[in-house]
């Protein structure tokens, strides 16, 4: 059974979320092509608002299943 690519535009956003609840800079991002760094500063930015906000550990739980469903 083939496996289908995983949208990279939903991927970038996830690992963006990641990075930013983790704390780390945005000048990590790892990608190049325009539209899908932006999607991952999108997710980081996003990411960064809940760590702010306490949603981290056991808090985001909640927040983190959205991020992982796609």
């Amino acid at each position: 059974m083939k496996r289908q690519k995983r949208d990279m535009y939903a991927r970038a956003f996830k690992r963006g979320y990641l990075a930013g609840v983790s704390g780390k800079s945005k000048d990590s991002c790892p990608l190049d092509q325009a539209a899908v760094r932006q999607e991952w500063l999108n997710g980081w930015r996003e990411g960064r608002t809940d760590n702010w906000e306490g949603m981290t550990g056991v808090s985001g739980i909640h927040k983190l299943a959205n991020v992982t469903a796609t």
